[in-house]
């Protein structure tokens, strides 16, 4: 009896060692902790590692939102969230829906509430980060981004709102100035403790790279596929930022004279320096971005007078920025992804008066 125990032992160990053969022959050393942790109650993979719940469907965004449940709980009554949230996956695999539809974008996000807003409804999260998008006519651009976006904040248990400021008219793109107007409107909306700055074409490719705020204002995307998933200088600071309120105001947020493509990402790197702080990073590894492919938009022209321009920001940026800022509110609608606010930012001549 004790041979046959033995033997059924020895069979048991051997398919063990065979399954990590395997496992490890695939590349998915991960899944291996994972394997070993099951084996002791309550046991799970390693909070530093990917996320085991995510393995059957390897860098689907969506994976692990099924998880996501509503406990029997008053919202008073809910835990705080943990410092590393368990629905994390790491690497996204980006892939553009064909003929997608906002629809099934909501379909896909149940928890989402009216304005794009979203809270973790099993626990209370620690972190309140608002997203705001500039944009004019890339419609197309915008599925692709909350499709994205919305399960990507969702599993990093952040209690968050999308705004999309949308520039009204034809006239030159200004994209600094939208995202002044979207700092003052998200800040009437929600004491928010950290706002994002994100082009409209650009998704993140790891959940790792968690929408917070650091010490210092923060270059998320700081490795592009259009740069070869490389920094293209070391001041950059294009494509996605965050900020606290304070740091915002400390460098009186983003210059409103950036008419056109260019230029204005130079600038807010050189008023953080000024303001005396640093640029803060993530680790090339988590701040990897997929640039939706795209020629330059009709009234965002390259500007000319940019180059120009950055030589006098040491001058210039304490009077242009947020204490000069000006601009008509058109509207204001909560969809149900997203919070659309509709702004008249004016021309280089200044604002059209309004009847």
């Amino acid at each position: 009896m004790v041979i046959s125990k033995g033997r059924y032992l020895l069979l048991f160990l051997c398919v063990q060692l065979v399954v990590m053969a395997l496992l490890y022959r695939e590349g998915y050393r991960k899944r291996v902790a994972y394997f070993f942790g099951i084996f002791y109650k309550g046991g799970s993979a390693s909070m530093g590692l990917i996320n085991p719940h995510n393995l059957s469907q390897a860098g689907d965004v969506y994976a692990n939102l099924s998880l996501i449940s509503k406990p029997s709980l008053r919202e008073e009554e809910l835990p705080y969230c943990p410092e590393t949230s368990p629905f994390l996956g790491g690497p996204i695999r980006v892939k553009l829906p064909e003929n997608l539809l906002l629809e099934e974008v909501e379909r896909k996000n149940p928890y989402v509430t009216k304005g794009g807003r979203y809270k973790p409804p099993d626990c209370e999260s620690t972190h309140k980060t608002a997203v705001i998008i500039p944009h004019r006519n890339r419609e197309q651009h915008l599925k692709y981004l909350l499709y994205y976006l919305h399960p990507f904040l969702q599993r990093q248990q952040l209690n968050y709102g999308i705004y999309i400021i949308h520039q009204a008219g034809n006239f030159t793109f200004n994209r600094a100035k939208l995202l002044n107007v979207g700092f003052k409107e998200a800040m009437k909306d929600e004491d928010w403790d950290c706002l994002f700055f994100h082009d409209v074409d650009l998704i993140p490719e790891d959940d790792r790279n968690i929408y917070i705020c650091d010490r210092f204002p923060k270059h998320a995307s700081i490795a592009m596929d259009k740069f070869g998933y490389k920094l293209p200088y070391k001041s950059y600071f294009g494509g996605v930022s965050a900020l606290s309120p304070e740091q915002y105001m400390k460098m009186n947020g983003f210059p409103n004279n950036y008419w056109g493509w260019g230029g204005e990402d130079d600038d807010i790197g050189i008023r953080v320096a000024l303001s005396g702080m640093l640029i803060s990073r993530p680790s090339v590894q988590y701040g990897r971005y997929k640039m939706i492919k795209h020629g330059h938009d009709k009234g965002n022209e390259q500007n000319p007078k940019r180059f120009n321009m950055l030589t006098k920001t040491r001058r210039t940026w304490k009077q242009d920025g947020m204490n000069a800022l000006q601009y008509i509110l058109i509207s204001k609608e909560l969809q149900p992804l997203y919070t659309n606010i509709t702004v008249d930012i004016g021309t280089d001549k200044g604002l059209r008066p309004h009847t």
